[in-house]
């Protein structure tokens, strides 16, 4: 396996040299905004240790951080009155990762209302702020 990239974006945002919205920080994870989102209240939780994927996570590393998607994805619900909730995490180019550090995505879903693309285009973001408080409030 391909060792941990330090380079990666989500490192960079981790040592703030690229910002992002912020929705939940602790001393072990940090969840913010997707800026290409499927569907509004679209957001990553990352652990702050640096591990590829789930395939080379130190499982106290994913034991932190499990709880904390929990928690954000049962408030994305609430705050976007969701009918339900999509988790995803990939691993690897062929299961379609292509940012090289552990992520979850947390994608509120409703009946009927298909998912956008990742299309590249980044999202307006004082939406994406309006987004986050929402999860935030319902926290």
């Amino acid at each position: 396996m391909t060792a941990y990239d330090d380079n990666n974006i989500f490192a960079k945002i981790l040592r703030g040299e690229i910002p992002c919205v912020k929705v939940y920080e602790d001393d072990h994870t940090l969840a913010f905004m997707d800026v290409m989102p499927q569907a509004p209240g679209h957001l990553l939780v990352i652990p702050k240790t640096g591990s590829r994927n789930i395939l080379d996570a130190d499982p106290e590393v994913l034991a932190k951080t499990i709880p904390i998607v929990q928690k954000l994805a049962v408030a994305a619900k609430e705050a976007f009155d969701a009918d339900g909730i999509y988790v995803a995490q990939f691993n690897e180019p062929a299961a379609g990762q292509t940012v090289f550090h552990l992520h979850f995505h947390i994608v509120p879903r409703k009946d009927g209302e298909p998912l956008k693309p990742h299309s590249g285009a980044v999202a307006d973001v004082e939406m994406l702020k309006a987004h986050a408080e929402k999860i935030k409030q319902a926290l």
